[in-house]
């Protein structure tokens, strides 16, 4: 007799009968589509986290704009006194307003126009924040429910089985099989600062706390690298800490993942993996026959010949070769030793991409870096099969020099001149059967 673990454990039992001799004949699906559903726990503790998360982001936004449209308001204080002063001697001795004076008051009020805009924009603002505040109670009484049903546990505890959760939530979304990109949207802009080019990005390995955003500006030659705390911190540029990296970087095309660095040394086809707890070189490897130094970058230049990248399934290496006739080739990576585990030939030249990012072991590539750009081709590394495809995104600042995908946030990561922009992505959920 065949013993089957209960539905809790994973297993749905859709049927049984008896054949001719007697045997127990079942037909079942493992695990069950609701697997990741079943603990109520766990369902409470991801949502709750899900939804401290955007509501930590909305108001980092709204704290960032509100805190430039206050610097405007600020600095049209006088000119608006000005008017009041001019009207009041108006009023009181219309006689004064002759026809220069009537247009010097009309000039002044049209230099104020501009501050509509902003103080509608502050209606939306606190608009948004009495929605923010009713999450932010909804959210108290849900904690304090989960509170109320797991007993009173310690910090290091809860925050244990917290990392346990994400742990199961990584396994059963694995078993559930990754998605395909359908859109990209929402943009914002978390802030504008440093040179024209550069990258920014934060940890990528799944899962893990690590809430640190890392900065490097420029596109070659850099050594400098800026750690900050927080997203709150990055964007306000405060409470970071430098790391001067022992050999430069080229291009943008870097990525952290696991704690560690891992970027093109310049004028080379070298990949270095720099750790910032110790502040040393791990590793360095030579990506055999990767063109560097401006051979085969994407369209917008920048030294951009090797571009390095994680997602849900690992590291990968995004460059081309001479005997490749400047395509584009894929290579998955050990992230311990940078060997190359397998390679792809994409057909797809690298000069007419704009940049290129990796979801669920798929090349998305895009096909400018300027306004009206479009993910126009995609890569299926499990299938070694391709697509073109008409995925639109809003290209606000019309020249983006690195696109990166966190497969931890879901969002991709973009340098947009001088901007630093994440967008969110859709993915649509491909369920994967034992046939598979």
């Amino acid at each position: 007799m065949a013993l089957y673990p209960s539905p809790e454990e994973g297993w749905q039992i859709y049927s049984s009968a008896q054949d001719a001799d007697g045997k127990c004949l079942c037909t079942v699906v493992a695990p069950a589509q609701n697997m990741c559903n079943r603990d109520p726990r766990s369902r409470q503790l991801r949502q709750l986290m899900e939804k401290v998360q955007n509501i930590t982001q909305s108001m980092e936004v709204l704290d960032l704009r509100t805190y430039r449209d206050l610097q405007y308001v600020r600095n049209t204080e006088s000119l608006m006194k000005t008017v009041d002063g001019k009207l009041k001697t108006a009023s009181d001795n219309p006689r004064s307003l002759n026809p220069k004076s009537f247009q010097e008051l009309k000039d002044k009020v049209t230099q104020l126009l501009p501050l509509l805009p902003v103080l509608e924009q502050y209606k939306t603002d606190a608009r948004q924040i009495s929605r923010l505040r009713e999450e932010v109670r909804n959210l108290s009484l849900v904690l304090m429910a989960i509170q109320e049903e797991m007993g009173a546990y310690d910090y290091e505890e809860l925050r244990h089985r917290v990392l346990l959760l994400e742990t199961r939530l990584h396994s059963c979304m694995q078993k559930l099989g990754c998605g395909r990109l359908t859109g990209v949207s929402n943009p914002i802009t978390i802030r504008a600062s440093g040179s024209r080019f550069g990258s920014w990005m934060t940890d990528t390995m799944i899962p893990s706390s690590d809430n640190r955003v890392w900065s490097m500006d420029g596109y070659y030659k850099g050594r400098r690298v800026l750690e900050y705390r927080t997203l709150n911190d990055f964007t306000k540029g405060q409470n970071f800490v430098q790391h001067l990296l022992p050999h430069p970087w080229a291009g943008t095309g870097h990525v952290v993942f696991n704690g560690s660095l891992y970027y093109n040394k310049y004028q080379s086809n070298i990949i270095i993996k720099y750790h910032f707890r110790s502040r040393s070189v791990l590793v360095q490897r030579s990506l055999s026959g990767a063109g560097y130094n401006n051979t085969f970058p994407y369209s917008w230049g920048g030294s951009s010949d090797i571009d390095l990248m994680a997602d849900e399934t690992g590291l990968w290496a995004i460059y081309t070769t001479i005997p490749n006739a400047g395509n584009i080739v894929i290579s998955r990576l050990e992230p311990q030793s940078l060997e190359v585990l397998q390679t792809w030939d994409t057909g797809f030249p690298k000069r007419s991409a704009g940049e290129s990012f990796m979801i669920c072991g798929t090349l998305y590539v895009t096909n400018s870096h300027l306004a009206g750009a479009k993910i126009y081709f995609a890569y299926y590394t499990n299938t070694s099969s391709y697509e073109y495809t008409d995925i639109p995104f809003h290209n606000q600042y019309s020249h983006i020099s690195m696109m990166d995908y966190n497969p931890r946030e879901r969002v991709l990561y973009t340098w947009n001149n001088g901007h630093q922009v994440l967008y969110n992505v859709t993915l649509f959920q491909v369920i994967n059967t034992a046939g598979d």
